[in-house]
Formats: structure tokens, C-alpha cells, sequence
């Protein structure tokens, strides 16, 4: 059996939820949903849907290194939009960061998310070529 290994990003209610940023088993990697928001409960770019897609996928890519994989290693990604009209700004950010890896993706608008000034929340999913 893998070793787990649970990655936090330090939020105050990662605990009180239950949940790990993102989890490793073997070669696995599991992104939790992620939004724009820091470790303190601050949010970042705010009615800005660009800057929030880049800080997201930059929260994305600290897990998946802090678990010991790269971007390189995504294959699938989901994102949630507030609204569908934000969908190819979204896509645009996503595809800076996975021009060449080009991971299964999904877009999905949906009718809000945990708190009204979050526009996207991204999933990510990795294999990594090596166990831990």
C-alpha cells in the first residue's frame, strides 16, 4: 500500500472542514477545488477573473510541487465559473500554464461558489513518473 501524504495550504479551515489542499498517494496527485483566496482569508483579484485564474493555478502548481510533482504531471483539470461569459478569459490563463501539456479539461458554470466574490474555482488532477 502507497504512503498518504496530505498537503495543507495553511488555511484556518482546512482542519475545521476536514479536507487537505491536495493529496498524494503513490504516483497520485488530487488538487482540491481551489480559489482565489490566501492562507489568512484574503481575497485575491477580486472582480478579476484573469488575475484570479493565475493566482489559482499558481495555489495549483505550490501543492503539486510541495507533493513532489510538476505541472508536467497534470492530466485532467475542472474548473467552475460563475458565469459562462468568463469561460474564455479562463481558458486563455489555463492555456498559458498547459500549452504543451494539454491535460483533459472541463469547464462547468455554476450558480456561485462559496463566497459571491470567487468567479473560478479549479480541480486538478496529476500522475507523477516516481513515487514519493
Amino acid at each position: 500500500m502507497s504512503e498518504r501524504v496530505n498537503i495543507s495550504s495553511g488555511a484556518p479551515w482546512e482542519p475545521i472542514a476536514g479536507y487537505s489542499r491536495a493529496v498524494r498517494v503513490g504516483r497520485f496527485i488530487e488538487v482540491a477545488g481551489t480559489t482565489a483566496v490566501d492562507a489568512e482569508g484574503n481575497f485575491f483579484g477580486e472582480g478579476d477573473v484573469g488575475a484570479q485564474t493565475q493566482y489559482v493555478l499558481e495555489k495549483i502548481r505550490h501543492a503539486i510541487e510541495e507533493a513532489g510533482g510538476a505541472m508536467s504531471d497534470v492530466v485532467r483539470t475542472r474548473i467552475f465559473v460563475t458565469d459562462r461569459e468568463h469561460m474564455m478569459e479562463v481558458a486563455e490563463v489555463h492555456g498559458r500554464f498547459f500549452e504543451k501539456i494539454r491535460p483533459a479539461s472541463t469547464g462547468v458554470e455554476v450558480g456561485s461558489l462559496i463566497d459571491d466574490r470567487l468567479l473560478v474555482e479549479i480541480e486538478a488532477s496529476a500522475i507523477v513518473s516516481s513515487s514519493p
